[in-house]
C-alpha cells in the first residue's frame, strides 16, 4: 500500500496534468467564450488541488521539495484573487479575502528569506534548490501581493486593469504549473535525452509570449473586450 508521501505526490502530478490541459485549452479559445469559461474553472479547480498537494509533498519531502511548498502557496493566491477580481461588475468594489492577502504577504516574507538565505550558501544552493530559483518566486509573489494591498485600499479598479489583473495571475499559475510538470519535479517523468534537448522549457515560454500578447491586447483596447466568465 502506498504510503502518505507517495499518495500526495501521485494526485499532485494528476491533477498538474490535468491544469496543463485545462489551461492550454483556456489560454488558446476565444476568451469570454463558453468554452474559455468552462475550461477555465476546471482549470482553476485542477490547479487548487495540484498546488496545496504541492504544498503538502513540499512539507513532507522537506530535503528535497522545499520551494514547492512556496510555490504552491503562491499558485492558490494568485488563482483565487484573480477569480474574486475578475468575477466583479464595473463599478462594484472588489473584494479580497484579507485572509488571501494576509497568506500572500508572509508568502512573500517567507520568499524573500528564504532567497537571502540560500545567496548565502555555497554556490547559493538550498536545499538543492539555486538562490535565483527562490528569487524569481519571490518576485512574483511581491508583486502580486503589493497589487492586492492596491486593490484593497482603492477597493475599486479599472475595466482594464480589473482584466489585465486577472490575465496575468492566471497565466502566471499556470506557468507555475507548467513549470512543476516539465522542468520541476515533473521533468523527472521524461528519458534523459528529452530532458537535455531543452524541449521542456518550450511551454513556459509560450505561456509568457500568450500573457504577453493577451496583455498588450487588453492595453490598447478602448473597450473592455470580452465577456466577464
Amino acid at each position: 500500500m502506498p504510503d502518505l508521501g507517495t499518495a500526495v505526490m501521485t494526485i499532485h502530478v494528476f491533477s498538474g496534468i490535468l491544469a496543463v490541459i485545462f489551461g492550454t485549452i483556456a489560454l488558446c479559445s476565444r476568451k469570454g467564450s463558453e468554452v474559455h469559461k468552462r475550461t477555465g474553472r476546471f482549470f482553476v479547480v485542477a490547479m487548487i488541488v495540484s498546488s496545496l498537494l504541492g504544498s503538502v509533498a513540499g512539507a513532507l519531502a522537506f530535503r528535497t521539495l522545499y520551494i514547492t511548498t512556496h510555490a504552491g502557496v503562491l499558485a492558490v493566491t494568485l488563482l483565487l484573487t484573480s477569480w474574486q477580481i475578475i468575477k466583479v461588475t464595473t463599478g462594484d468594489r472588489i473584494r479580497i479575502s484579507p485572509a488571501l492577502i494576509t497568506l500572500s504577504g508572509l508568502n512573500t516574507a517567507g520568499l524573500i528569506y528564504v532567497t537571502g538565505y540560500a545567496a548565502q550558501q555555497p554556490n547559493g544552493v538550498f536545499l538543492d534548490f539555486h538562490a535565483t530559483d527562490y528569487g524569481f518566486l519571490a518576485g512574483l509573489a511581491g508583486v502580486a501581493f503589493m497589487g492586492e494591498l492596491s486593490i484593497f485600499k482603492h477597493k475599486s479598479v479599472s475595466p482594464r486593469r480589473c482584466l489585465m489583473a486577472h490575465l496575468w495571475r492566471m497565466c502566471c499559475g499556470f506557468f507555475i504549473a507548467a513549470g512543476s510538470a516539465f522542468t520541476g519535479p515533473g521533468a523527472q517523468a521524461f528519458p534523459e535525452s528529452i530532458q537535455e534537448t531543452g524541449l521542456l522549457s518550450v511551454p513556459e515560454a509560450v505561456i509568457v509570449l500568450a500573457m504577453v500578447y493577451w496583455l498588450f491586447r487588453v492595453w490598447r483596447s478602448t473597450r473592455y473586450p470580452f465577456p466577464k466568465p
